[in-house]
């Protein structure tokens, strides 16, 4: 996790409804990339809030969060935002779309620290609209991601409270409305896939492919993995890889998934910290390196 979400007290509120209507009325935020719901690719990146909300009908999800429905049911995303919000407390509030596949720490990290920042100048330098400090932060990869964003809460508030008066309702009204009197910092994602969504089937489809592109397929397997299993632990792959092959060359190939299964085991038995990986994984590559040095001995 990125030290800003760590140190930005914050809750996360994750817009889960909807009809899907290009999907053909199909569950999208339970629909899976990479073997995994899209809704728990998004709980998993946004997971150091204080508490997290979702707006839409229950589902199974690998971590606890607040559910919540908006009213009218189906009343599209502002309606949901002002349900998601009652159930807020902390001063800033991260907004998510379900349906962002690629979404990582790191992003939200990213707007989080956005929203502290001060506004430069009154001309809207910056990507700001005038001077203080920004309301909040969202996402533009060319167009603005109100659905992936953070927002200072009170202003938030208020902005669907003006709304809620101008119009009479929030109700199926457009969500263009709410950045327009917001003063908000535009953050430019490291990550050029973070905020691709799957709105079409061609979409889900890209999606599962792009997760298994060859230069990316391990990374992504292995953050899939350790979210599966609740792990959070960054290791050195490249010296586990390295023990896995000694032991594969050097003695047996069922060696290498099994010795690589002692180490993390073992390391678990120290304390399971990168430091205690790297050590078990150092005395296991040792250990092949000597055990292939001996038969080469003796076959010589």
């Amino acid at each position: 996790m990125t030290l800003d979400s760590r140190t930005r007290p914050h809750d996360a509120i994750v817009l889960a409804g909807g009809g899907a209507r290009r999907l053909g009325g199909a569950d999208k935020p339970a629909l899976t990339v990479g073997g995994r719901s899209l809704l728990d690719r998004v709980l998993a990146a946004c997971a150091g809030a204080t508490a997290t909300v979702v707006v839409g009908p229950r589902r199974a999800t690998h971590r606890p969060v607040v559910w919540v429905r908006e009213e009218p049911s189906g009343g599209g995303p502002l309606a949901a935002l002002d349900a998601g919000l009652r159930s807020t407390t902390e001063e800033t509030v991260l907004v998510l779309s379900a349906d962002l596949p690629f979404l990582r720490e790191e992003t939200v990290g990213a707007v989080l620290a956005a929203v502290g920042e001060v506004a430069a100048g009154t001309d809207g330098a910056d990507g700001s609209d005038g001077a203080g400090e920004f309301e909040g932060a969202l996402v533009n990869d060319g167009r603005d991601q109100p659905l992936l964003a953070a927002y200072r809460t009170e202003p938030l508030r208020r902005e669907l409270a003006l709304l809620r008066t101008e119009y009479g309702h929030l109700s199926g009204l457009p969500l263009r409305l709410l950045p327009a009197e917001l003063r908000l910092r535009r953050v430019t994602p490291s990550d050029t896939a973070a905020a691709l969504d799957c709105d079409t089937w061609d979409d889900v489809a890209a999606a599962r492919a792009r997760i298994r592109e060859h230069a990316t397929v391990l990374e992504e397997w292995l953050t899939t993995v350790k979210a599966e299993l609740g792990v959070e632990l960054d290791v050195d792959t490249t010296a586990l890889l390295d023990l896995a092959r000694d032991a594969a060359h050097g003695v047996a190939r069922p060696a290498a998934p099994l010795t690589t299964f002692l180490v993390g085991y073992a390391a678990a038995q120290r304390g399971g910290s990168p430091q205690d990986v790297a050590e078990t994984a150092r005395k296991a590559a040792e250990l092949a390196v000597r055990w292939a040095e001996e038969a080469e001995a003796g076959n010589g």
